[in-house]
């Protein structure tokens, strides 16, 4: 384990008594396991509940899509596990950085929402995350940093998440923060730093093996 921090609403600052603790992290697998028929899982879940660790390499992939769970684990304050590679992959964030988040936010949005709306009562919690996804996606597009803390907007948000916001003035509110987002002018490149990255990995990989097999 390189880097394991709690995200979920604790990490957006929209808990209540209720939020369950959710842990995402990063391990880094021996090199020498790769050589095997059998290679190391991607990920892995527990052994804590709520719990999930990616391989580092699945990870990086990952982030150079965009994908807004992983990119929160490089941004959340609250930081159980972090070794000096893990702090070396906490700094390399601006490099996963780019206009795919767009494309990730808006899907993951748009899964949310369909999940939220199809049942017969809708799934305030659902609307809510939709929300604030969309929320982050806008402001890293418009500043080229990424903040999850949402408690500005706590009030607002709690408010869709108990159901006290109609459903209609929800889905507007989205439809709102998407024009946005179409509009804003980038502070993104338009693709990540692949490369740096991928130079990164490399040296962990090398890093583990050297410390496997001293000279």
């Amino acid at each position: 384990m390189i880097l394991s921090a709690v995200v979920g609403s604790h990490a957006y600052g929209l808990a209540t008594a209720a939020s369950d603790t959710d842990r995402r992290g990063v391990y880094v697998a021996p090199t020498e396991s790769f050589w095997r028929f059998e290679k190391p899982p991607s990920s892995v879940d527990g052994p804590l509940d709520e719990q999930v660790t990616w391989e580092v390499e699945h990870f990086c992939l990952l982030a150079l899509k965009g994908n807004p769970t992983v990119l929160e684990v490089l941004v959340s304050d609250r930081i159980e596990v972090c070794t000096a590679i893990g702090a070396e992959l906490r700094d390399l964030l601006p490099a996963f950085l780019s206009e795919r988040v767009a494309v990730s936010y808006e899907r993951a949005t748009a899964q949310q929402l369909t999940r939220a709306t199809s049942a017969v009562e809708p799934k305030w919690k659902q609307v809510m995350h939709a929300l604030r996804l969309l929320m982050v996606c806008r402001d890293l597009l418009a500043t080229g940093g990424l903040l999850i803390d949402m408690t500005a907007n706590r009030a607002a948000l709690l408010a869709v998440r108990s159901g006290e916001v109609p459903l209609a003035e929800c889905l507007t509110w989205a439809d709102r923060l998407r024009a946005d987002i179409a509009t804003t002018p980038r502070a993104v490149p338009a693709v990540p730093d692949t490369r740096r990255v991928e130079d990164w990995l490399i040296s962990v990989r090398r890093r583990n093996l050297d410390a496997h097999h001293p000279s």
